[in-house]
């Protein structure tokens, strides 16, 4: 079985981009409070990378930006690719299946006073083939 459920804050924009066959997918950084204080008495977070497809993903980049207290449910999945440099980078990330938005908009709002919520429409194709989507 492999379930993952994180509750965190977005440390910037969904980073939204389509395919070259059209099929969206955003990715973000998720900051995950740990439940315990370090020495110093300081609370310490984890910052996770995750990762979302298709209709949700537009539905997330339209709904949330940077602070957001967002409720995400997947499953890890970890990768590895040849940097250009010949190393092996190993990746572990979420992809993500449901979220839950668990703020309301205006307080959202109100605890960001001045920031909008961006849209981004990167229409750039990146490098993911149809075969490579997770369901």
């Amino acid at each position: 079985m492999n379930r993952t459920v994180l509750v965190g804050r977005l440390t910037k924009d969904p980073d939204l981009r389509y395919t070259s066959s059209g099929t969206a997918v955003a990715s973000f950084l998720l900051a995950v409070n740990r439940s315990f204080k370090n020495q110093s008495g300081e609370r310490e977070a984890d910052f996770i990378n995750c990762i979302i497809w298709r209709k949700a993903a537009e539905n997330f980049a339209n709904f949330t930006h940077k602070g957001s207290l967002v409720g995400v449910d997947g499953r890890i999945q970890t990768r590895n690719y040849e940097n250009k440099e010949g190393n092996r980078v190993y990746v572990t990330e979420i992809i993500v299946e449901n979220f839950d938005l668990l703020e309301s908009k205006s307080s959202n709002q109100n605890s960001q006073p001045g920031q909008q919520n961006n849209q981004h429409s990167n229409n750039d194709p990146i490098d993911i083939q149809d075969d490579d989507l997770p369901f």
